[in-house]
């Protein structure tokens, strides 16, 4: 399984329920890497999109405990073994493991972080204003960089409508031994 999550310099990835900035070169890479594959995020996560819709062209599987919630278009599971259930029974239907991918937000990362193996992070340099985080894969050793981009440049809209020019990595992690995930 897969996880993506960009980050300033700080690995911050929120601010007040929110990411921390859009830039157009970033979506295009999130797109890229997911389109076609099934996506894991959380209710709230799924409520920072456009219409509060799911992702077009992905197989969004939305984990949250109410047993109410249903989005259109999405597979809501209520907990981690429910989850994992599903995964098992997808699997079945020919889904690889490395056709997952984690896309937030943070307790989403925090619970299924111990099950991937390999992390795309796109990396702001610079310091945003944030209240959640992501873990820092260079501080973790069974964490390992295996590539990082030359910087990027482009144009970023952050929380609360600031704007301007940012330059960015994006780099890409793969863990030795992640925790099975289909057993």
């Amino acid at each position: 399984m897969n996880v993506i999550v960009a980050v300033d310099s700080e690995w911050g990835i929120g601010y007040k329920g929110d990411l921390l900035a859009r830039v157009k070169e970033d979506l295009q890479n999130f797109a890229r890497l997911t389109t076609g594959k099934t996506v894991i995020l959380g209710s709230n996560t799924l409520a920072t999109f456009p219409g509060g819709r799911v992702l077009k062209d992905r197989r969004n599987i939305v984990l949250n405990p109410d047993p109410e919630y249903a989005p259109e278009g999405a597979v809501v599971v209520h907990s981690l073994e429910e989850l994992f259930a599903c995964l098992r029974s997808l699997q079945s239907e020919g889904l690889r493991s490395e056709d997952i991918f984690v896309i937030g937000g943070a307790s989403v990362y925090r619970q299924l972080l111990p099950y991937c193996e390999k992390a795309y992070v796109t990396v702001f340099c610079r310091r945003f204003e944030k209240d959640v985080w992501f873990p820092d894969l260079d501080e973790l050793p069974e964490w390992r960089l295996v590539c990082e981009s030359e910087p990027v440049f482009g144009k970023f809209r952050g929380a609360g409508g600031a704007e301007g020019e940012i330059s960015f990595v994006f780099r890409e992690y793969s863990r030795e031994k992640a925790a099975p995930l289909f057993t």
